[in-house]
C-alpha cells in the first residue's frame, strides 16, 4: 500500500480537551516492541512467504494468553482473547514486505534477498511500514491482555499475509477465518505515512481508493528486426497502449473522480532481448485506482478498448488479451465507528495531534475484512475504520528540503521508497497508543479513563 503525496489535511476544528496521560505501563512495553520491530525490519519476507514473521508474531500472542491459530490462508495468524460479555473488536496488521533494495543507511537495514515471483532473486525490504504495524499491534495486544479490568468483550488480533498482492485477506476468509474465531463487530487498522510521528490522521470519507490490476498480453509470431513489415509486433502495440493510457483519465473521467491509470511494467519474452529480434510476446501490467466501483469499471472498459484498438491498428495485428489479476474495494470507514475512534484519539493525543486525511489513491484489501467482504464471510454488518499514523521523526523532518510543512511533505521518502524509514520510538509509541485507545473506545471504559500507575 502506497499513500500518495497529498498532505494530511486540517479537518474541522475539534473541541479542545486536555490530553489524557500516557497509558500506564506503555513505556515498559516499548523496549520489547522495538526489539520485535528491529527483528522484523532486518528479516523481511515477501508476500506469501511470511513463515518466520508469522511464527514470531504468533509466539508473542501465545505468551500473552491468546488462543492462537497459525497458517490461516497461508501464513496468516489469528488470535482471540475473551473477557466477558461485550463487543468483539479485531486489530489487524500485515506481515509482508516488498521487493525493494533498502537504502536507509541504518545499522538494522535489511540486506536480505529472496526468490521473486518469476524465480529470479530480488532484494527484500519493509518499505511500507508493515513491520511497524505488526509491532504496534503486538504491543497493544499485550497491553490490553494485562489490563482486562479496563475492558469487556472479545479482543481479536490478525496478522495478515500478502497484503501487497491484495490476496491475503481473501485467502484468510476463504480459509474460514470468521468461522474459526468469534466474528468481529468492528475491525480496526492503521497505516504509517510520511508525516510527523506522534500524529494520527482521519478521513471524513474514503481513506484509500479501490483498484484493479490488469495483465495485458500481446502475442505475435516473432521475427527479424530487418523485416518488421513481415511480423506482427507485440512490442509496438504494447508501447502504443502505454502512450494512450494517459487519455483514459485525462479525457474520459470527470476530474472530481480522481481516477489514476498507470502502466507499471512492460516486458518482452521469447528472444525479445537483443537488437535484431522482434519479440513474440509482450506483457504489460496496468493499475487503475478510483474512489467508486463505477469509475473503476469504466476505466477497465476503457483499457480493454485501447488495448484491442492498438493491436488491431497494425497491418499484421498481434493477438491481445486482458485479464484482471487483482481487485480491491474502496477503504471507506463506517461513519459512527470512525467518529468514536477519532474522539478517542482527540481525547488521548490532544486536538493538535489529530488531523484530517484527504484520501489517498493507494489501495488495500482491508475492506474485505469488514461488511464489504460479506460475500466471502457471510457477516454483512461488520464495521471497519482505518486511520493514518505519522512516522517521520524530528531529525528526518528537519533534514527534509523545504521552507514550510507542505514542501517538506512533498520531499520526504514515501512508502515503497528504498529510503522510507519510520522513527522507531515515536511511531511505536503513538501507534500502540492509537490502537489501544481505539479498542477501548469500543470494548469498555474508554481510553480517557486510563490513568498512570501510582
Amino acid at each position: 500500500m502506497t499513500p500518495d503525496r497529498r498532505s494530511p489535511a486540517a479537518g474541522p476544528r475539534p473541541e479542545r480537551r486536555t490530553p489524557a496521560p500516557a497509558l500506564p505501563g506503555l513505556a515498559e512495553l516499548l523496549t520489547p516492541a522495538a526489539e520485535l520491530y528491529l527483528y522484523l525490519h532486518r528479516h523481511p519476507e515477501l508476500s506469501g512467504a511470511e513463515r518466520r514473521t508469522a511464527g514470531r508474531f504468533a509466539d508473542w500472542l501465545t505468551v500473552d494468553g491468546y488462543r492462537v491459530l497459525r497458517d490461516v490462508g497461508g501464513h496468516g495468524v489469528a488470535a482471540e482473547l475473551r473477557n466477558g460479555d461485550g463487543p468483539a473488536v479485531l486489530l489487524r496488521a500485515e506481515l509482508d514486505a516488498l521487493p525493494v533494495a533498502e537504502d536507509t543507511g541504518v545499522p538494522y537495514a535489511s540486506t536480505l534477498t529472496a526468490p521473486g515471483p518469476d524465480g529470479d532473486t530480488v532484494p527484500v525490504m519493509h518499505a511500507c511500514g508493515h513491520d511497524a504495524h505488526l509491532a504496534c499491534v503486538a504491543a497493544a495486544a499485550r497491553w490490553l491482555a494485562a489490563r482486562r479490568d479496563l475492558w469487556r468483550g472479545t479482543l481479536l488480533v490478525v496478522g495478515q499475509p500478502a497484503e501487497e498482492t491484495l490476496s491475503g485477506a481473501r485467502a484468510m476468509l476463504e480459509d474460514g477465518l470468521y468461522g474459526r474465531i468469534t466474528p468481529p463487530d468492528d475491525v480496526l487498522a492503521q497505516h504509517t505515512a510520511p508525516f510527523p510521528a506522534g500524529m494520527v490522521a482521519h478521513a471524513d470519507g474514503p481513506v484509500l481508493a479501490g483498484s484493479v490490476t490488469l495483465k495485458v498480453v500481446v502475442e505475435g509470431d516473432g521475427g527479424h528486426a530487418a523485416t518488421p513489415h513481415l511480423t506482427a509486433d507485440p512490442l509496438l502495440a504494447a508501447a502504443g497502449v502505454v502512450t494512450r493510457l494517459a487519455s483514459v483519465a485525462a479525457r474520459e473521467a470527470d476530474p472530481a473522480e480522481r481516477l489514476v491509470v498507470t502502466a507499471s511494467s512492460l516486458r518482452t519474452q521469447n528472444a525479445g532481448h537483443t537488437g535484431n529480434v522482434i519479440a513474440a510476446r509482450a506483457e504489460l501490467h496496468i493499475t487503475a485506482r478510483a474512489f467508486t466501483e463505477a469509475a473503476l469499471d469504466r476505466a477497465v472498459a476503457a483499457v480493454r478498448r485501447v488495448v484491442h484498438a492498438e493491436a488491431s491498428a497494425a497491418a499484421l495485428p498481434p493477438r491481445a488479451t486482458v485479464t484482471t489479476i487483482m481487485r480491491s474495494g474502496v477503504t471507506l470507514p463506517d461513519p459512527e465507528l470512525a467518529a468514536a475512534v477519532r474522539d478517542a484519539h482527540r481525547a488521548h493525543f490532544g486536538a493538535g495531534r489529530v488531523t484530517g486525511w484527504p484520501g489517498s489513491t493507494a489501495t488495500e484489501d482491508f475492506p474485505l475484512l469488514t461488511g464489504a467482504g460479506a460475500g466471502l464471510h457471510g457477516h454483512p454488518h461488520i464495521r471497519g475504520t482505518y486511520w493514518m499514523l505519522g512516522s517521520t521523526g524530528p531529525a528526518q523532518w528537519s533534514a527534509a528540503p523545504g521552507a514550510n510543512a507542505a514542501e517538506k511533505l512533498r520531499t520526504l521518502p514515501a512508502n515503497h521508497s528504498p529510503r522510507y524509514l519510520p522513527s522507531v520510538r515515536l511511531t511505536l509509541q503513538s501507534g500502540t497508543s492509537a490502537l489501544v485507545t481505539a479498542a477501548l473506545a469500543r470494548l469498555g471504559k474508554g481510553a480517557d479513563q486510563c490513568r498512570p500507575e501510582r
